[in-house]
Parts: structure tokens; sequence; C-alpha cells
């Protein structure tokens, strides 16, 4: 896949990290056009009642990083927003850290399908959790709801 200039990259990997997505522990790994690697370490805070990893952290993780992946193939004025996601999860997460691979299968000027599998680490081993593909609208920064507002004016 193609490089993205460095400076985008930068820009990128710290929008990544908008506030929800902070208090997640997720962060940028990889990024080049049409690709993203994001990784999360596992903390207590992210386990469901049985000790595995829950399904919401794993289902923001994919869903934010096709975002993301998206964001490195539009024009700067655009940006992007789910429509919709579909994910299935594998196996229970039991793991030091995952790491999500989220890539865009469709580019489209008002529509773009991306998909992210996550995996879980537990030492050297990786195993595949789960998988997503995710549906992106492309909207221009000026249609864009306003902060407050339910829909654009």
């Amino acid at each position: 896949m193609d490089k993205i200039p460095q400076e985008q990259a930068g820009y990128l990997a710290e929008a990544f990290r908008c506030e929800f997505v902070s208090l997640c522990g997720i962060w940028v790994e990889k990024i080049r056009r049409g690709y993203l690697e994001s990784r999360m370490e596992v903390a207590k805070r992210h386990q469901q009642q049985n000790g595995v990893v829950h399904a919401g952290v794993i289902s923001t993780m994919a869903d934010h990083s096709a975002g993301y992946a998206a964001f490195t193939v539009i024009p700067e004025e655009y940006e992007v927003l789910t429509v919709e996601y579909k994910i299935n999860f594998f196996r229970p997460a039991h793991a030091d850290s995952l790491l999500c691979r989220a890539r865009v299968l469709k580019e489209g000027g008002r529509i773009m399908v991306g998909e992210s599998e996550v995996f879980a680490e537990a030492g050297a081993e990786e195993v595949l959790v789960a998988k997503a593909t995710v549906t992106l609208a492309v909207v221009h920064k000026d249609k864009m709801p306003q902060k407050g507002s339910a829909s654009p004016e």
C-alpha cells in the first residue's frame, strides 16, 4: 500500500486519540494509505465479569480503527461517519493486549467499506477474536453536525 505524508500520518494518529478512545487506552501503531493498526494494553477495566475483554471494547477498537483507515484515502475537507457495522466474535479475548488491523475494502465518494480484524495477544501468541465490516459515509466538513446539535444545519 502507498505511504501517506508523514505530516498527515502524525495528524491522524493524534486525532485518532479522541477523549473516549484515549479513555479506552487505544493508540495507533501503524498507518499508511488505506490501512491502520491500533493497539491496546488490556487492563481490569476492559474486562467483563468472566475476565475476558468486553465486547464493547473490541467493537470500539474495530469501528474506530476502520474509520481512521478510511481517513487516509479521503481529501482533507471531508470526514467519515459510521453508517453501520457488523461484528463477529470468534472466541473470548483472554489477552495481555489487543491488536487491530483495519483496511479500506471499497473507496467511494459518498460511501466506503472497511474491515477490521482484532487479535488477542498473550505472550508471543496472536489469536483472531473478532472481525468487523464497517460502512462509512464520506461527509464534507461543512455538512457535519455542529457540536451540541443533533443534525447538520
